[in-house]
């Protein structure tokens, strides 16, 4: 791919749109990462759960709107992700092309190729943007990571939840992701579920 020429700032939004359908780009301050290699099925088995988990959600399904990869969540003439799945309840950042704003929620499963960024270069910038809640799954550790959105401005310190464990969103009151569905793993008993 004949990448646009990179101005002192960056790459924009605008350069993004001339590159081909075919490939999948994010970027982050300007600068353009590739999102090759394509996800391990292990990855899409647990973005899907996620993903069906959430838009079957009764009580938000009809108030928010859940988005997976590859759908635009443009943050700025700078920066545009594909979050693997997102959460959006303000309807005026929903357009027909893409998302225009933050999201309430984000989560991003680890890949190899992308697990670094994903901790660190996607973890600021959804903390500059005010995402309220970013969790980051791990799929061969099998563990959750939760960050929330201090008065601060910024993330506090991380959660841990494990495949045996319920993880409550705070940012979508009501909804409880049992983490063995989203894992494939054996349900717990009832005694042994930790909340």
């Amino acid at each position: 791919m004949a990448l646009a020429q990179k101005t002192k700032k960056g790459f924009t939004y605008a350069d993004y749109l001339t590159w081909p359908d075919d490939e999948r780009w994010e970027l982050i301050d300007g600068e353009a990462y590739n999102m090759s290699p394509a996800p391990t099925v292990k990855h899409q088995k647990i973005t899907g759960n996620l993903y069906i988990l959430l838009s079957s959600h009764p009580e938000k399904r009809a108030e928010c709107f859940v988005g997976i990869a590859p759908t635009d969540v443009v943050l700025s003439e700078y920066d545009v992700v594909q979050p693997d799945v997102f959460v959006v309840c303000d309807e005026k950042k929903i357009t027909e092309a893409n998302i225009q704003g933050s999201p309430d929620l984000i989560i991003e499963v680890l890949s190899p190729a992308t697990a670094l960024k994903d901790k660190r270069e996607k973890k600021n910038l959804y903390e500059k943007y005010g995402v309220k809640e970013y969790i980051i799954v791990d799929p061969a550790a099998q563990y959750v990571e939760r960050f929330l959105l201090e008065e601060s401005g910024l993330y506090g310190k991380g959660g841990i939840f494990g495949p045996k464990e319920v993880l409550p969103l705070v940012s979508l009151k009501e909804i409880e992701i049992p983490l063995w569905e989203i894992f494939e793993v054996e349900e717990p008993k009832d005694e042994q579920i930790k909340r």
